[in-house]
């Protein structure tokens, strides 16, 4: 009886996961477009390319995580139904808040990003002097 509560936590977990997770990936990256955009000065195909590339990062990342904490025995599973709802409020809650915390790291990190594209690099110029013949 317990394995089939474990599963049934399996079903509703999952599916939550990967799709706060989708969710969250949709709208940073969809916004993040404009930094990326931004960051690279109007080179939009690098801009494009690089904000995809993140974007698949963070998918990896986070429904990677949301698998390795998958285990429900590690909680001391009981085999009731309100054990099993309690447990999954926290393992869903915990997961909403590392998802929220990997939003506000790349949000920081489009933020850094663009104020280091604005900074003005300096430009250092060399003046050669003309060397006189030795006689």
């Amino acid at each position: 009886m317990e394995t089939s509560k474990i599963f049934i936590g399996y079903i509703i977990y999952l599916p939550i996961a990967i799709t706060l997770t989708y969710f969250v990936s949709k709208t940073l990256f969809r916004n993040g477009k404009t930094f990326m955009i931004d960051i690279f000065k109007g080179k939009d195909d690098i801009a494009l390319a690089t904000n995809r590339l993140f974007e698949v990062g963070f998918y990896l990342l986070n429904i990677g995580w949301a698998l390795l904490i998958l285990k429900i025995d590690n909680y001391r599973f009981n085999d009731t139904y309100q054990n099993l709802i309690e447990i999954l409020s926290f393992k869903i809650g915990g997961f909403s808040i590392y998802l929220g915390l990997m939003l506000f790291l790349n949000m920081y990190l489009f933020f850094r990003g663009r104020k280091k594209s604005k900074q003005k690099i300096p430009v250092v110029t060399q003046v050669i002097k003309p060397q006189s013949p030795n006689v």
